[in-house]
């Protein structure tokens, strides 16, 4: 099975850009000459200007401009800004086809599709972080260097710790929605619920399962709904008794939340 699609930027809801106007700039910026473009292209020359008119006329710069006379006659030469739009619509569909053959991998096992690719009408990341949360930014608190983002999942509330840089750099703002990682050996596994810690999040559950390796184990817990994966030795497993349906603590560091967008 194959995933396709194709991209068009409109305007007004006039198409602007899409796949064959982009080859079609690429074309003349290589020959100087619509009509040669035109021909390349199997399309009529009319058909070619049309197009190209119907880009000028939408962009608020031309993309493409008609040289008359000179030494060589006169011309075609395509703009900076049609330089412009080719770079960012070619980048666009790069980022594209990588989204697609993600959807590919998924097909092969179509199961996985509705779990692991779409989970409550987003699109899941895939990272190496086990604990992956999305959720909704409920208060930001700016200092001199860092900010602490608190992003509300379900019922839960995780704070993370970002400097001001990437705070600014991905615009984030309350109400926005984001991702929360944490990767599992980063989270600490209590028996009994913790006091006197400097570990900004602590939250309680249930075991749900633990599965036990040769050195480590994971201990998967239920809260509100949600399931969080730590990794922990299989000796700290014993020493605290660990056991399915008992109710334990993972605590984890601000700045041991990975925020996307």
């Amino acid at each position: 099975m194959e995933v396709q699609g194709r991209i068009w930027i409109k305007e007004n809801n006039k198409n602007f850009l899409g796949h064959g106007k982009i080859e079609l700039l690429e074309r003349i910026a290589k020959s100087g000459s619509i009509a040669k473009a035109a021909k390349e292209m199997r399309m009529s020359y009319k058909a070619a200007w049309d197009c190209i008119d119907m880009m000028n006329k939408i962009s608020k710069e031309p993309l493409v401009l008609r040289i008359t006379g000179g030494r060589g006659g006169g011309g075609t030469q395509i703009t900076q800004k049609g330089e412009e739009a080719i770079k960012i619509f070619r980048a666009m569909e790069e980022t594209q086809e990588r989204l697609l053959k993600l959807f590919e991998m998924d097909l092969q096992e179509w199961n996985t599709l509705a779990n692991n690719t779409i989970c409550g009408g987003h699109l899941m990341l895939k990272t190496s972080a086990r604990n992956q949360l999305f959720g909704e930014i409920t208060d930001i608190k700016e200092g001199k260097v860092n900010a602490e983002v608190t992003l509300k999942v379900g019922n839960l509330q995780i704070a993370s710790t970002i400097t001001l840089h990437s705070l600014k750099e991905m615009n984030l703002k309350v109400g926005m929605q984001a991702y929360a990682l944490i990767k599992a050996n980063w989270i600490v596994v209590f028996s009994q619920q913790p006091k006197g810690i400097s570990l900004r999040n602590c939250i309680s559950g249930e075991i749900k399962s633990l599965i036990d390796g040769a050195v480590n184990c994971e201990v998967v817990m239920q809260s509100e709904g949600i399931d969080f994966s730590a990794v922990i030795t299989e000796d700290s497993k014993e020493n605290l008794a660990l056991k399915v349906g008992q109710k334990v603590w993972f605590g984890f560091k601000a700045n041991n939340v990975i925020l996307g967008i």
